[in-house]
């Protein structure tokens, strides 16, 4: 290799996964970007230097300009100069194929000012909301989201059923996330933590609930309890992206396919009923990709990364893959 530049380039050729990364020598910054394009990452432009961040929410609270998104598979090498000023140079380390960008970006995980694939985060929620209430419409006396994941998508499920939105559950912001925490024990304590009712917006009310994915269910079964308690005469649970059937290979800490609601009840009856609500509905994989890109899902060439929903991962999973398995057998066998 003629520089550490190549020797990185070579380096994202030979890595299959989802990544964004930022390395560090005495005189280079080098960004990358996953060459499928799983995981976001922009860069900006600070003092004249380049800087680089997963979202442009972090370039607007350091008061850094957004110059664009790193491309799927692209390499940016930022050297400082005798000078003190600061060359960039682009490459291209993949070979060709095109991005699908993780939607589970724009149900969860990104927050909603920030801008991922140049497409806003609040209006993909908010839209998520709106074909929610098309697809899945009840009669209620309010719509209710579960704050703060679900807050867009209720105001989006609002403005299109015409029912009236309320804050009818309070968050308290100095708790985590609780479907990633460790044991089911601390999770519940953590929903009992992170949430509470406002009495006043709930009490002889028929409430839609509104949440932007249901991973465990450990949410759901307490906040549905916690708004029955509130005296709501009826709990309608729905959710702003498809079921979850399957967990993520690529830096996310879900949990084992067993563990996850959609696969531990034959039908969405039974999941209803574990729940406790009166009515459970979840968008569908078409009305999640038009409130994201305004397309149905092309089944032949996924525009995004949807495994979570699908099944389709845009990468081999070398410890998952039992040909890959296969493979090591027989290669230790040999050489034993």
């Amino acid at each position: 290799y003629s520089s550490t530049a190549d020797r990185f380039i070579d380096a994202v050729r030979q890595m299959e996964g989802g990544y964004s990364m930022l390395a560090m020598t005495r005189t280079k910054l080098i960004a990358a970007r996953d060459p499928t394009g799983i995981r976001p990452l922009v860069m900006g432009e600070l003092d004249g230097k380049p800087v680089f961040c997963s979202e442009t929410c972090a370039l607007d609270i350091i008061g850094a300009k957004y110059v664009r998104d790193v491309e799927n598979g692209e390499v940016i090498i930022c050297e400082t100069q005798p000078d003190g000023s600061v060359s960039v140079d682009a490459r291209k380390a993949g070979n060709g194929q095109p991005e699908r960008l993780c939607l589970f970006e724009y149900v969860y995980f990104a927050r909603p000012d920030s801008v991922v694939g140049g497409r806003s985060v609040y209006v993909a929620r908010k839209n998520m909301g709106i074909n929610l209430a098309k697809e899945a419409p009840v009669d209620a006396d309010v719509v209710v989201p579960v704050p703060d994941g679900g807050t867009p998508a209720a105001l989006g499920y609002a403005q299109q059923s015409g029912i009236p939105f309320e804050y009818g559950i309070i968050r308290n912001h100095y708790v985590g996330r609780t479907f990633i925490e460790p044991t089911q024990q601390i999770r519940a304590l953590g929903v009992k933590l992170k949430h509470s009712a406002n009495r006043a917006m709930i009490d002889g009310k028929r409430v839609v609930l509104v949440d932007d994915s249901v991973v465990r269910g450990t949410t759901s079964l307490k906040i549905v309890q916690m708004i029955r308690d509130a005296g709501a005469k009826e709990v309608h649970l729905r959710v702003a992206s498809p079921m979850i059937y399957y967990p993520d290979f690529y830096g996310i800490d879900t949990p084992d396919r067993d563990k996850l609601l959609a696969n531990q009840y034959e039908d969405l009856a039974a999941m209803c009923k574990y729940i406790g609500c009166d009515s459970l509905e979840f968008l569908s994989i078409n009305g999640l990709y038009r409130a994201v890109g305004g397309e149905d899902r092309n089944d032949a060439r996924p525009q995004f990364t949807d495994h979570y929903f699908t099944g389709d991962y845009p990468t081999r999973l070398l410890d998952k893959d039992g040909e890959a398995v296969g493979r090591k057998v027989s290669l230790l066998a040999s050489n034993g």
